[in-house]
């Protein structure tokens, strides 16, 4: 074979795999957001559907990782929905103590709370008259 044949090849390999992503048949990343609790940081993670025996929590240096995994429904007339293993690291965005994360899940939302290194300290001035003697 000759190159551009090969290179065409490697080419719609590549794009296959990607459609493959993008139709839930390889590994999907569930919505995550972080919220600030003052003295607590709040991972909040969707995860509908998954088993919660497969998942797993992971904190290192700087990053939690999460992993899980939710079952493919089958004979599906039409879905949208991905399925299968999924592998998510997040990077703090803010400083926390190690191992300070509790996790809960209800409603679909895996909820991780870290306690931060630094909390936040909400100073509220007065406007009171200072005395004059």
């Amino acid at each position: 074979m000759n190159e551009p044949v090969l290179a065409r090849l490697q080419h719609l390999m590549t794009l296959r795999e990607e459609v493959e992503t993008l139709t839930g048949t390889g590994p999907w990343n569930p919505s995550a957001d972080w919220a600030d609790a003052d003295s607590h940081l709040i991972l909040y993670l969707d995860v509908p559907g998954v088993n919660p025996d497969t998942l797993e929590l992971l904190e290192e240096e700087g990053s939690v990782t999460i992993a899980g995994q939710r079952e493919e429904t089958h004979r599906l007339l039409r879905g949208e929905r991905p399925a299968g293993l999924f592998r998510r690291t997040l990077t703090f965005p803010e400083d926390v103590l190690p191992r300070t994360g509790q996790a809960s899940l209800a409603g679909g939302v895996l909820c991780v709370r870290f306690e931060k290194r630094h909390p936040t300290i909400n100073v509220q001035s007065t406007d009171a008259p200072a005395d004059h003697d």
